[in-house]
């Protein structure tokens, strides 16, 4: 008889290839098998190091403030949350399985269950965790179903009305430190894509594209999300600029970066004007604008920022110029130095 690796505990280490595979194939309606799991074109590790993550979190003191204990119990939530159960509907068909007699945090208990189901589906950051951290955007699900709550966040009409908005293709990750001094923050949250926190100096970016691959027959994702989403890291990383591939290659030896993200595809002329975004609209214009408006403030930054040439040339001929009346001015002090002291030492 076949092993059911979904019956395994939430916190059991390490997790097997089967064990994954099956997780993949029953939450997203995969077929990967073990054979297939380290294939080239996708890359699961980033997604499950994620997985054990929020489930230790979600499990922290002992596990009393959630329901699930097995990779099945999440599996069977998620089948609820793709079949378009509210929330009220899933709590109560999770009421069978509470202890006897009924624990006084039942409700937390069936919440916190809920919660990380949604979160291990989506890759979103629901509900409001006592310990840990699951992004910047808290999304707090109470009624209706999990799709018409997602498709509610996410469709809402672009507010920022920009039509001179122009993505050139220096407009990428790489180019977002080096010229306007902006930090990337790489988030786990898919809500938190594209978000410029502390005070604009850092840009968060969902960089999970092996995920979002497998998102795209998703029922509970608006109808073109994850096409644009992964349009913006196509954006963001151009797999055919050799500069950017190299850059990513060392951010990922430090840390544990989807390597999808830097084979998205390339995109066309139409494909990078900002009309052809609608759910990243608003996010791409500000964060666009202030990669147009930052100026340069070290002399790095001042070398690689080369949008406005002529800006560039004069800064750096002044520079030229600068530097040699220096050179100058040290080499005539030291012959003036030297001419005085053979004045006073004509013997030496």
């Amino acid at each position: 008889m076949a092993q059911d690796h979904l019956c395994h505990a939430l916190q059991r280490k390490p997790m097997g290839i089967r064990t994954k595979c099956e997780i993949l194939n029953s939450l997203w309606g995969l077929n990967v098998q073990p054979t297939e799991f380290y294939d080239k074109y996708l890359e699961f590790d980033a997604y499950f190091a994620y997985y054990a993550e929020e489930c230790d979190v979600a499990l922290h003191d002992g596990g009393r403030h959630i329901l699930a204990r097995t990779h099945r119990d999440i599996v069977e939530i998620a089948q609820h949350l793709k079949n378009s159960s509210t929330r009220s509907e899933i709590k109560q068909f999770l009421r069978n399985a509470l202890p006897s007699p009924i624990p006084t945090n039942a409700d937390e208990l069936l919440d916190g269950s809920i919660d990380l189901a949604a979160r291990l589906l989506l890759m979103l950051g629901f509900g409001r965790l006592r310990y840990g951290f699951s992004g910047k955007q808290e999304l707090v699900w109470s009624e209706n179903s999990l799709g018409e709550f997602v498709s509610g966040y996410f469709a809402t009409p672009p507010a920022l009305r920009q039509e001179r908005v122009k993505l050139e293709r220096v407009f990428n990750a790489r180019n977002l430190g080096r010229i306007a001094g902006i930090k990337i923050e790489w988030t786990k949250n898919l809500a938190d894509h594209l978000l410029l926190v502390e005070d604009d100096m850092t840009v968060s970016i969902f960089h999970y594209a092996s995920f979002l691959e497998c998102q795209k027959n998703s029922q509970i994702f608006p109808d073109g999300f994850v096409e644009e989403t992964l349009r913006t890291l196509a954006l963001l990383f151009p797999q055919t600029d050799r500069d950017t591939r190299n850059w990513f290659r060392k951010q990922s030896s430090i840390r544990n970066i989807d390597s999808k993200a830097m084979k998205c595809g390339r995109l066309r002329m139409q494909d990078r004007r900002i009309e052809s975004f609608y759910y990243w609209h608003d996010r791409l214009v500000d964060l666009k604008q202030f990669f147009d408006e930052a100026e340069p403030s070290t002399i790095s930054q001042w070398w690689f920022d080369r949008r406005k040439r002529v800006q560039w040339y004069t800064f750096w001929v002044a520079a030229l110029v600068l530097a040699l009346t220096v050179i100058f001015g040290l080499v005539q002090c030291v012959e003036g130095g030297l001419q005085a002291y053979k004045a006073y030492h004509p013997s030496h």
